[in-house]
């Protein structure tokens, strides 16, 4: 999760805001001042990694606190954390590799300030939301490392934001690109 949060939020944040000048980082509150939608869906964006952030320091650190996030005790197996520590490493190259691809057009949020090229290779062949794609599949993995009812509950809160977003996000690239987002999400699926 350390390297997920400063390579791929953290990182690919400050690079872009270096090479463009533009802060990539959209979801703050004065970004949607007037939209209660968008405000909301930003809030919990906001709420829903920081959660992931401290269930990771208190499983890293505080073991003893670990407890009163409800453990699944019956999902605690060596298969279970296998298979989440293989996801959540496949979710993070994912997630390198559409930021890659999306090079300096690259938000964290809707960014209705500067008009950005569409993005349509790549992994954007294969999916119209790779990233996303790449973070569902880690809040499933972090689940499986550490299943408690509060990562059950990140997931769930995480699966349905990324769900709205990207209506959200639908509507403003079919605003700013017209019919070329139109064809492109003619041929390309939602998610894979």
């Amino acid at each position: 999760m350390v390297v997920f949060y400063g390579v791929a939020i953290f990182w690919r944040s400050y690079r872009v805001w270096k090479v463009t000048g533009v802060y990539p980082y959209r979801l703050s509150a004065r970004e949607y001042q007037r939209d209660d939608v968008h405000e909301l869906v930003s809030r919990l964006f906001r709420l829903t990694l920081a959660g992931v952030a401290f269930v990771v320091l208190v499983y890293s650190f505080a073991l003893l606190v670990y407890v009163y996030f409800a453990p699944f005790t019956w999902l605690q197996t060596p298969f279970a954390s296998v298979a989440g520590l293989y996801l959540l490493a496949v979710a993070l190259i994912w997630v390198l590799v559409a930021q890659r691809h999306m090079g300096d057009s690259w938000r964290i949020g809707i960014d209705t300030e500067h008009i950005s090229p569409l993005i349509t290779h790549g992994v954007f062949e294969w999916s119209r939301n790779p990233i996303f794609l790449g973070m569902r599949v880690l809040l499933i993995g972090l689940f499986l490392v550490i299943p408690t009812a509060l990562t059950l509950a990140l997931w769930w809160l995480g699966d349905v934001l990324m769900q709205v977003q990207v209506y959200l996000e639908e509507e403003h690239l079919a605003r700013q690109h017209g019919t070329a987002y139109e064809a492109y999400r003619q041929r390309v699926r939602r998610w894979i």
